[in-house]
Parts: structure tokens; sequence; C-alpha cells
């Protein structure tokens, strides 16, 4: 066997056994993953802070302080959608149950479905769980929570751990990364930097485009929604574009709170139409021309490799997969691009 033969076995052995290991260790990686990709994108903050001689700690602490804030912000946007819509679901939802009642059920029996809502089995189910006071809710909630207490346990558990992770990470960031440089075999050192700062400047494409795009659909939600008259356009618009970083859950979330709000505000099917018209014409927005041409041109990718990428990582990995899908496809863009001019200047392809 020749050297190059047993070096090539010797780096598929180590990338194999690093694979095993990932298998067998995923239970437990995610907080970890979470906190490195968000380590990765606040560390340049905390590097501009720090070399404007703010003590290391100091610009971790208000950088990891400022996202903590951020994120309960974006989270308690609900709150005063819910706060003034509960009590208007507790009195209508009974009048929209007769309403269904009187303008349906005629309707689907000429179709030989017979449905009809019982007003009263309604009304009492409205009463039992929308006047239920705090003591009940709380009492609810931990009910919930003994069922399935694992699941609680775990995302108890994953919410203080990643921080941790984070700070940790940005504390020791430039050290970590000397220490990593300093494993790469010398030979390849040059072109491992080449790399690496290639894929460092995609991905910053990615994430100055991602926020180009969260902001633009804020915008653009808010204003649809204000134009047909909903009452809570501004909180509910905002929340549904800045959620649209998590894929399909922000917008599904975003859209199924403008519908609470336009069946509660609007008679009729008005809301629900408007509801439809302005997401309906984001998503078309949002999934055919901001994501292609404000991302995935940053990044080096066409429409149709987009749409591809996050077919293909939800299908592989889920939902964590259509989150890492666009970053790990710019890094596969830089890699695939390397092992095409290696491939234009081998004998191989000159013969």
């Amino acid at each position: 066997m020749s050297p190059a033969q047993r070096h090539t076995l010797t780096w598929l052995a180590l990338a194999s056994l690093a694979g095993v290991l990932l298998w067998l260790l995923r239970p437990v990686l995610t907080p970890f993953v979470v906190g490195a990709v968000m380590a990765y994108a606040l560390h340049p903050l905390v590097e501009r802070l720090a070399a404007r001689r703010v003590p290391r700690v100091l610009a971790v602490v208000v950088v990891e302080v400022l996202m903590i804030v951020l994120l309960l912000a974006l989270l308690l946007m609900i709150v005063p959608i819910l706060s003034q819509q509960l009590p208007l679901l507790r009195e209508q939802i009974p009048e929209l149950a007769d309403r269904l009642n009187r303008s349906m059920a005629p309707w689907l029996g000429q179709y030989g479905v017979h449905v009809s809502l019982d007003s009263e089995s309604v009304k009492a189910f409205v009463v039992k769980y929308l006047d239920a006071n705090l003591e009940d809710w709380i009492g609810a909630v931990l009910s919930s929570a003994r069922i399935g207490g694992s699941i609680l346990l775990t995302l108890l558990s994953n919410a203080v751990l990643v921080p941790v992770v984070v700070f940790l990470l940005l504390l020791d960031w430039p050290k970590l990364v000397q220490r990593l440089r300093g494993l790469v075999p010398l030979r390849v050192l040059r072109h491992a930097d080449s790399f690496v700062n290639e894929c460092d400047g995609m991905l910053g494409q990615y994430l100055r485009g991602q926020l180009l795009v969260m902001g633009l659909l804020a915008v653009y939600y808010s204003l649809g929604l204000a134009l047909f008259g909903f009452d809570l356009a501004l909180p509910v618009g905002a929340f549904t574009g800045l959620a649209v970083f998590v894929p399909y859950l922000g917008f599904g979330v975003g859209m199924g709170l403008a519908l609470l709000a336009g069946v509660l505000q609007f008679a009729g099917f008005y809301g629900v139409l408007a509801v439809a018209v302005v997401y309906g014409l984001g998503q078309l927005l949002e999934s055919f021309f901001l994501t292609p041409r404000l991302v995935g041109e940053r990044i080096g990718l066409s429409p149709l490799t987009v749409l591809f990428a996050l077919l293909a990582f939800g299908q592989l990995f889920g939902f964590v997969g259509v989150l890492i899908a666009l970053p790990l496809s710019a890094v596969m863009a830089v890699a695939v691009g390397r092992l095409r001019d290696l491939y234009l200047g081998s004998r191989l392809y000159h013969g």
C-alpha cells in the first residue's frame, strides 16, 4: 500500500469515527449545536466591542443579554394579541357556532352531509376553559407538566444550557479557533485558511440577507393587515415577519394569530379572506422572490437550488434540517467550487 493510500485510509477512518460518535451522542448534542450556531452569529459583535477595549467578559455579557432580550421581545409580541382577543373569543365563539349552524348546515345537507354544532356544549366548553381563573390555568399547566415531565424537563434544561454554552464559547472564541487551526496539518494549512475564510464570508452574506428578508416581510405583513383594517396589524405583522427565520413554524404561528384576530374583529368571512390574501401573497413573495434573490443570490445559489436544499435537508433531518439547509448549502457551495477547480485542473479533465 502506497503512502498516499495509507494517508487516505487514515482520514477516512477518522471521519468514520467522528460520524459514529456524532450519531451516538445526538440526543445530547442539540443545545451544543444551537449554542455553537448562536455563538458563531454573535462573535463578530463581541470582537468589535473587544477591539474598542471593552473587557471581553463584559462584551460577551452585553451581547448575550441583548440576544435574550430580542428573543423575549419576539415572544412577548403574542401577549397583547392574546390578552385582547381571548375576551372576544369567549364572547363570540357561541355566536359563531350558531352562525355556522344557520349557514353551513343547510348547505352541507344538500350534499348529504348532516352536521350540527351543539351550541350549549360549545358555551359550556368556553365557560370552562376561557373563564378559568389564574389558579385553574396554573393547575392545568402543572398537570400537563406531570404528564409530559420529560419533555418539559428537556425544554427547561435546554433553555438554561444553551445560554451557558453561548457564553462559554464566546468567552474563549479566539482560543478555540487557534486550537482548531493548530490541529490542521501544516501542508494544507494555507488551503484550509482560504476555505474557512471563504465560508465565513459566505455565511455572513447569508445572515445579512436573512435579516433583510425578515425586515421586509415584517413591513409587508404589517402594512397588508393594516390596509384591510386589522386593529392588531402591527404586532401580528411584525411577529410574522421576524418569525419567518424559523421556516414554516414562524409563518404558521403568525397566520394563526392573524386568523384569530380577523375572525374576532370582523363579521362573516371578511377577516379570513383578508388573511388568505395577505399571507398567500406574502408566502409567494418570500418563496419566489425575497429568499432566492436576497439570500440565495448572496450565497451563490439559484432559486431552484434553494428550493431543493430546503426540501432535501428537511427530508433528511426534519425541522432542524430546514433551519440549517441554507447555511450548510453555502458551505457546500464553497466546497463544490473548490472541487470543480481541482477537476478542471486535473489530468482527468485534460486527458
